[in-house]
């Protein structure tokens, strides 16, 4: 084996991780993609007799990486169009992670990465590599070039911006069935009744379309008003018809979290994501967007065929 297929090796072993906190950085499975691809060109040119722990140099070098990303990407968030969401992963993607601990799941539901987007880059960072990959304040302080304590100060800070009040159900493929059936049913019936006691009272509905697709430019707080707009939502109509065709409606796990994926014709059209908690349904993440849907399709043909819970709408 030659040295540069052993480098290039090595670098494939560290792939996964690098990924995963690539995305929960970015929000954003594409650029994760990207940055961990632009970590590799990185690695590649690099003298390695000078790196004497790869995982960490790349570590650093990707989390340096996604910093530049996630300071123009505020910029470009003043400008999108609509509701700005994360892009959604299907559970079995290498993108999500470790999951192992309840605190990695949860950082990268989708509530969570959506909350995260209030977080200053460095306290995104911090965040993430402690609480997802269980990384110390002191190598946290060595990737960031900042002092222990200074980390430790940001992490408080961040945690206290992303952490909800409600635990969040832990689902499997079963149980994310059944609170889609029971969401659907809802939906679907025409009344509003219904989805009304399948809500928490503050309940949030947020819409990405991304310019793409109409979407509800602000977020529907309050159970009765996402109630009347999901009930219109799921009337069918000749227009909906016109523009997806016959979709088929499934029950999915993405991000760790039920979610209803509508496709048609192989083309994943929604995945809209239900932040079940004891107490109900407490937030929906509607993503409509068709450049944040290209993964999901690619995996959903991928890994068919499926058995839809609505095949007629």
């Amino acid at each position: 084996m030659s040295p540069r297929t052993h480098e290039a090796d090595l670098f494939e072993s560290f792939r996964g991780r690098l990924e995963a906190i690539a995305y929960r950085l970015l929000g954003s499975a594409g650029d994760a993609e990207d940055a961990v691809q632009d970590a590799f060109l990185r690695w590649h040119a690099a003298d390695r007799e000078r790196i004497e722990t790869p995982e960490a140099w790349l570590t650093k070098v990707l989390t340096n990486l996604c910093l530049n990303q996630l300071s123009s990407a505020r910029a470009r968030r003043e400008t999108y169009v609509g509701q700005w969401l994360p892009e959604p992963v299907l559970a079995g993607d290498r993108m999500l992670g470790p999951a192992d601990t309840a605190e990695q799941r949860e950082s990268v539901s989708m509530a969570v990465l959506t909350l995260m987007e209030r977080l200053s880059p460095n306290e995104r960072v911090v965040y993430v590599l402690r609480e997802a990959f269980g990384y110390t304040h002191r190598e946290i302080a060595e990737i960031l070039d900042l002092t222990e304590s200074n980390c430790q100060q940001i992490y408080r800070r961040a945690k206290q911006h992303v952490t909800t009040d409600r635990p969040r159900t832990e689902v499997d493929a079963a149980a994310a069935k059944k609170i889609v059936q029971e969401f659907l049913d809802a939906a679907l019936s025409g009344d509003t009744e219904p989805l009304i006691r399948l809500l928490t009272d503050d309940a949030v509905s947020v819409a990405d379309g991304g310019g793409r697709i109409p979407a509800r430019k602000g977020p529907i707080i309050g159970a009765l008003g996402i109630a009347r707009f999901l009930r219109g939502l799921f009337q069918p109509t000749d227009a909906k018809r016109v523009f997806v065709g016959v979709p088929a409606i499934h029950a999915v796990v993405v991000n760790g979290g039920p979610a209803v994926l509508v496709e048609a014709g192989g083309q994943v059209f929604g995945v809209f994501c239900l932040d079940a908690t004891p107490d109900g349904v407490a937030a929906l993440h509607l993503q409509v967007n068709p450049d944040k849907l290209e993964r999901v399709t690619r995996q959903w043909a991928a890994t068919g065929p499926h058995i839809p819970l609505v095949e007629k709408w």
